[in-house]
């Protein structure tokens, strides 16, 4: 089993920053795809953001160039967020979640049929 938790979220003024992290424990192998999502109310369950675990390769939706980053730290065992340029459009919780089924490059790491592991997710507002 693998377990997650976020931290980080927060309220934030539009143009500012917010960094995510989520800590991973249990049964993680190198293989394992992390991610980011969101989801705002409402609204369906948004890929964000994703990386391997056992390699420095990232996937990223189309919709953020160039605001977000993602990274890991296995020493410890954690992935993280960095937000910047952040809008009001950006308010949602925010999930990690981690797969094993999927490759990091392709169409399906954006769905979040495919992830098998989510943490509770942390709540990001930022206000206009």
């Amino acid at each position: 089993q693998v377990q997650l938790v976020e931290s980080g979220g927060g309220s934030v003024q539009a143009g500012g920053s917010l960094r995510l992290s989520c800590a991973a424990s249990g049964r993680i192998f190198t293989s394992h795809v992390m991610a980011w999502f969101r989801q705002a109310p409402g609204k369906v369950r948004q890929f964000v953001a994703a990386i391997k675990w056992g390699g420095c390769d990232t996937h990223y939706a189309d919709s953020l160039p160039g605001r977000f980053t993602v990274s890991r730290d296995n020493a410890k065992n954690t992935v993280s967020l960095q937000m910047n340029s952040l809008k009001p459009e950006d308010t949602a919780v925010y999930y990690c979640a981690a797969s094993n089924r999927v490759l990091i490059t392709s169409t399906p790491t954006r769905d979040p049929r495919n992830y098998d592991h989510w943490g509770q997710g942390t709540q990001v507002t930022v206000s206009s």
